[in-house]
């Protein structure tokens, strides 16, 4: 079992050499590739990204494979780039990675005794903040998309204790911001409108955090049903959907749900 498990490891090891050593080459003999900076992949590694996410949400584990090791090669290509500015290379990268990961982990690593998930991510905020971070928010990135960036805020200022006892309790947070909403609704006051309806998404995406839901992803399933049904529409009108009442399109609304 020993010497299977090295050979494995070994296998591994000579395929990130391998790209190690493919980048070497395409930053010495390729055009675009020697012109690329920090700046230049920032937007194509964001895209690679979403491409990885859409292929977790579609299950597919061969698509999974391949946007992995797009991403893989994207890291490869900025740890050559802070190799070539003499800044750092590739190993100052990944030790510094697996320093965090034992410091951080002293329950496997140390003597620390932990009963549970709780545990474990009360002990990772707090070893961050004896770190020399200022706030347990400094680790949530600002350009984060808003929802994820809520859902993460929440989650860490929880292993600090800030947060409601009960379930029930955050649910009436939800009721009592839809009605400061809806005392706004009507009004010219485009800023206070969006200050509430921002309450009202912030303690719902706090609700499914206790609910044990993922926002970002229970939106991403609805945005892919409605997406669906709507191709649908499309697909089965008999004229030009602008051409169609609502009722006419609602009827096929229905048939794309009882068929998809």
């Amino acid at each position: 079992m020993n010497n299977t498990h090295n050979l494995d490891k070994v296998a591994k090891g000579n395929a990130f050499l391998r790209l190690l050593e493919i980048m070497d080459d395409l930053r010495a003999k390729c055009p675009w590739d020697m012109k690329q900076t920090f700046e230049s992949l920032r937007i194509l590694t964001i895209e690679e990204t979403y491409e990885l996410s859409d292929a977790i949400l579609d299950k597919n584990i061969l698509d999974i494979k391949e946007e992995l090791g797009d991403i893989m090669l994207h890291l490869v290509f900025y740890a050559k780039i802070g190799e070539e500015l003499g800044a750092f290379h590739i190993g100052d990268a990944i030790h510094g990675v697996c320093d965090k990961l034992v410091k951080r982990h002293p329950h496997i690593y140390g003597d620390v005794k932990v009963e549970n998930e709780a545990d474990v991510k009360r002990n990772w905020e707090q070893i961050k903040l004896s770190e020399g971070k200022k706030s347990v928010l400094s680790g949530v990135p600002n350009s984060l998309p808003a929802m994820v960036k809520a859902y993460r805020m929440q989650e860490k200022t929880a292993q600090v204790g800030f947060e409601w006892k009960e379930k029930s309790d955050v649910w009436d947070k939800v009721e009592e911001e839809i009605n400061e909403f809806k005392e706004v609704a009507d009004s010219d006051d485009i800023d206070k409108k969006e200050d509430e309806f921002g309450d009202i998404l912030f303690s719902l995406i706090n609700y499914a955090r206790y609910a044990g839901i993922n926002p970002e992803t229970a939106l991403e399933r609805v945005n892919r049903k409605f997406k669906s049904r709507f191709e649908y529409i499309e697909a089965n009108a008999d004229r030009k959907l602008q051409d169609m009442t609502l009722e006419e399109m609602d009827k096929l609304w229905n048939e794309a749900k009882r068929n998809i």
